[in-house]
């Protein structure tokens, strides 16, 4: 049984004549431990199908699994729980609380949590050791982006969602962090979803998913992902 299911789902927005369908009939799979690309133009339903699948959108029909869980039967209270126990976020922008340092930024998403990861041992597995007590302000683009990866992992989640997480960043900085996140992958087999509209980052994928006009456009598999540091664009 694959990690993450997709049925048949859609998702309406708005009623009548102002409804405006963003996901019709997706379905797909992805295995345990994978990285998926997610990509296609702005307006193509991505963001709406990462939504769905961390708990933050309901959809209108279909079904989403999680494991042997059905995300889309759960009610208010267990996609709360859901989102707090098994759901990483990285977004592009890096949602930092600018009075808190970095050390602090982390610990207090493991506070919501059973077992998280030692904040501090995470800053230095992304390359902040020695940037800990530094706040928002006082980092690069990069840096912040990498304290909001350190915050979603120390969590331990199943699973970790990223929404253009280098579409703020530099060219340097962005294969920086896509390496980051390549590393957790391989080391210690964390499932990664990144939407993109950047057809290029499909090469360090296990699987890419083509999505166009809400509907999944097509899904393969790359048997040879390329590391990061090889891919240019």
């Amino acid at each position: 049984m694959s990690f993450i299911r997709f049925e048949n789902v859609e998702k309406r927005y708005g009623t009548g004549d102002v409804s405006v369908l963003a996901l019709q009939k997706a379905s797909f799979e992805i295995e345990r431990g994978e990285i998926c690309v997610i990509v296609g133009p702005s307006g193509a339903g991505k963001t709406t199908l990462l939504n769905i699948l961390g708990g933050m959108d309901t959809l209108t029909s279909g079904r989403v699994f999680l494991g042997e869980n059905e995300v889309s039967s759960f009610n208010k209270r267990r996609l709360a729980d859901y989102r707090r126990r098994d759901i990483g976020f990285v977004f592009q922008f890096y949602n930092l609380i600018p009075n808190l340092t970095a050390l602090e930024n982390v610990e207090i998403a493991t506070q919501i949590v059973k077992d998280p990861l030692p904040p501090a041992q995470v800053l230095e597995e992304v390359g902040l050791g020695a940037r800990m007590s530094n706040f928002p302000a006082q980092l690069s683009g990069g840096e912040q982006q990498r304290v909001a990866i350190a915050r979603a992992l120390a969590k331990k989640p199943q699973l970790l969602l990223c929404d253009e997480p280098t579409g703020a960043l530099d060219y340097a900085t962005g294969k920086q962090i896509l390496s980051l996140l390549q590393k957790q992958s391989r080391e210690n087999g964390m499932t990664v979803v990144i939407i993109t509209h950047n057809s290029a980052l499909t090469a360090m994928a296990d699987r890419v998913i083509r999505i166009r006009n809400g509907t999944v456009a097509g899904v393969s598999v790359n048997e040879h992902a390329t590391p990061i540091e090889e891919i240019e664009w």
